[in-house]
């Protein structure tokens, strides 16, 4: 679009045929096209500096593991060396020991983490991947908040101002969203509904709380249509809450308009989970 922008202007320019209230909207259309553009750039830029910091993560708990590796066989080795001597050094092998099966669970321990490290990295990739397609059309975007990946969508492609009801495109938009999700096994979502500061009151959404929460189930219930199963899917509301973007310009007011698609974090890869479990008597 940006190109056909750039080689329509200079020809209606040069035809003498162009009004300057015309001029004007084409160059506030380039501007606008040029803005875009820009935005997506930098969020491009933000998802590749988070995505690169989790493989610097990887590669740090790779070395880790190549550490502990070295300094397990290097106790092994010591170890086997004071069984010849074990008679006169009894105590000192059973600290070594103990020793060893720390390293060697600090090692299982770094393996595991490893792993859900790359597992993380591979999903971030994957869900890119899928939704390339959309994210390229602008019609949403992905990012990680708080540790979380996030889909967002603005609201105010899916809503009209003050209102929950979804707009065609807005059904189109989450029902493409619902068949990609509902692909990711073993994941749950959530969605949360999210407004500006400005204040609504009316009969129908006493506040924002009511807006939001209203527009958030809307989408939950248009992507049980579109084949979500319902036990892997819910709604919360934000409100004015949890801004994106300061709310002092109408770009930052715009921003914070948002539907959240939240990949629910699986807790039962935490430490301690099993154990957790066990004295709740679960």
């Amino acid at each position: 679009m940006r190109q056909v922008l750039l080689f329509a202007l200079p020809l209606l320019l040069l035809t003498g045929c162009v009004t300057k209230s015309k001029h004007e909207a084409l160059q506030a259309t380039l501007d606008g096209t040029r803005a875009t553009l820009a935005q997506r750039e930098a969020e491009k830029t933000t998802l590749e500096a988070q995505l690169a910091a989790e493989q610097q993560r990887a590669r740090e708990l790779g070395e880790q593991i190549t550490r502990l590796q070295a300094e397990l066989a290097a106790a092994n080795t010591a170890r086997q060396t004071l069984e010849g001597e074990k008679a006169a050094m009894l105590s000192d092998r059973s600290r070594l020991e103990a020793s060893v099966e720390e390293m060697r669970a600090a090692l299982a321990d770094l393996s595991r983490r490893k792993a859900e490290a790359d597992a993380r990295i591979a999903e971030y990739r994957g869900l890119l991947a899928r939704f390339k397609a959309l994210i390229d059309a602008g019609k949403l975007s992905i990012k990680i908040v708080d540790g979380r990946m996030v889909v967002e969508l603005a609201s105010d492609v899916l809503f009209a101002s003050g209102s929950a009801t979804l707009s065609k495109d807005g059904q189109a938009a989450i029902g493409e969203v619902a068949g990609i999700l509902a692909t990711v096994a073993g994941r749950k979502f959530q969605v949360e509904g999210h407004t500006d500061n400005v204040p609504i009151r009316s009969s129908a959404y006493p506040s924002n709380w009511e807006l939001a929460a209203a527009r958030a189930l809307t989408v939950v219930k248009q992507m049980v249509e579109a084949g979500m199963p319902p036990d892997r899917i819910s709604a919360a509301s934000f409100g004015e809450f949890k801004p994106a973007r300061p709310n002092d310009t109408p770009e930052g007011k715009q921003a914070n308009r948002r539907i959240e698609i939240v990949v629910v974090p699986d807790l039962s890869s935490l430490p301690g989970f099993e154990e957790l479990n066990r004295a709740a008597g679960n």
